[in-house]
């Protein structure tokens, strides 16, 4: 496998990008062109990039590693450590070893190569530290987070029957109260491009408002990096905005993303004055009764192990922090 190092994304180009990522074993959402594309526009556009690609002797492209330069000697890969959940080398389905086994040949002395939020089951967490040992680097691998991850049933009531006695009663007394005390409110899914940029200003006000520390996280680059990456990734159906509107306004607000079978919960936000009557709770209620109905296979919570994710029964899935660096030879 020969491997070439591009400077520019759009050297490999979005056609060649896509059949890749759909040929992948992991194709999330953040391993998209688009969203590569976006995140490199908002938070590396100075930086120099490293896109290391692995093609077939007839030119056929079989991995692409993105990567972009922290600071001299360290290079990470593309998506960053705070917006981007699952990330990894991009690659064919099952030839992820081979893959590997090229591209850790063209590693440089000295340099540090940190890949983050890569998924436990992922061959660079379960093959790569002993491919890179035979090679003659240096790796680690360390859980860096969880991803709460639920395996969704035919039905919402044989979901139900998953839960425990008291989550389901918490769950059912909770989303009564809130139907009996606000008789008005109703459930709003956007789900084109146009539409999430109409209601994306209510989300956005929930999210600031709901917690210490998210309006200084939602500044204006990071809004405009989320307008455009939701706006590209609904046309394909791959993004949704949710609100809990009322009369008075919105109470609670989530945007989710979809890929092969799995609806991924993203990000929040709810008004901190309506936090007795639990908004948020009732609201994804009605997401995970959503994907259920229209046959998803699997509920993410994503990356955080908030307490509330753990109400609605799902597994912790570890992402890993993986590191790999050839060490400067010494002459002999």
């Amino acid at each position: 496998m020969k491997v070439d190092t591009l400077d520019r994304l759009d050297a490999i180009g979005e056609t060649a990008w896509g059949e890749l990522h759909r040929r992948a074993r992991l194709p999330s959402p953040f391993l998209t062109y688009t969203w590569q594309e976006e995140w490199t526009r908002a938070f590396a556009a100075g930086a120099r990039l490293e896109l290391r690609t692995g093609k077939e002797a007839d030119g056929a492209l079989v991995a692409v590693l993105p990567l972009y330069e922290v600071e001299p000697g360290l290079l990470r890969t593309i998506g960053g450590t705070d917006v981007s959940d699952y990330l990894d080398l991009l690659c064919v389905a099952g030839r992820e070893e081979d893959a590997w086994t090229a591209l850790l040949g063209s590693t440089d002395d000295g340099v540090v190569w940190e890949l983050h939020a890569v998924p436990a089951a992922s061959p660079t967490v379960t093959a790569l530290p002993a491919l890179a040992e035979a090679a003659g680097l240096v790796t680690t691998a360390e859980i860096e987070e969880r991803c709460p991850v639920l395996d969704l049933p035919a039905s919402w009531e044989a979901y139900l029957a998953t839960l425990s006695g008291k989550h389901r009663h918490e769950l059912t007394r909770k989303t009564r109260r809130l139907a009996r005390e606000v008789p008005d409110a109703r459930v709003t899914c956007a789900a084109t491009a146009d539409d999430i940029a109409r209601r994306f200003h209510d989300f956005l006000d929930l999210h600031r408002r709901s917690r210490a520390g998210k309006a200084k996280f939602m500044d204006e680059r990071m809004e405009a990096f989320f307008r455009r990456a939701m706006a590209a990734l609904a046309g394909p159906g791959g993004a949704r905005l949710w609100l809990l509107d009322t009369p008075d306004g919105p109470m609670a607000s989530f945007v989710t993303l979809e890929w092969d079978g799995t609806v991924g919960l993203y990000n929040s936000g709810f008004h901190p004055d309506r936090a007795a009557l639990s908004p948020g709770l009732v609201l994804l209620a009605r997401l995970v009764g959503d994907a259920i109905a229209r046959g998803m296979r699997r509920f993410d919570f994503l990356r955080g192990e908030e307490r509330y994710k753990y109400e609605f029964g799902p597994t912790p899935e570890p992402v890993y922090a993986v590191r790999l660096e050839r060490r400067p030879r010494v002459p002999a």
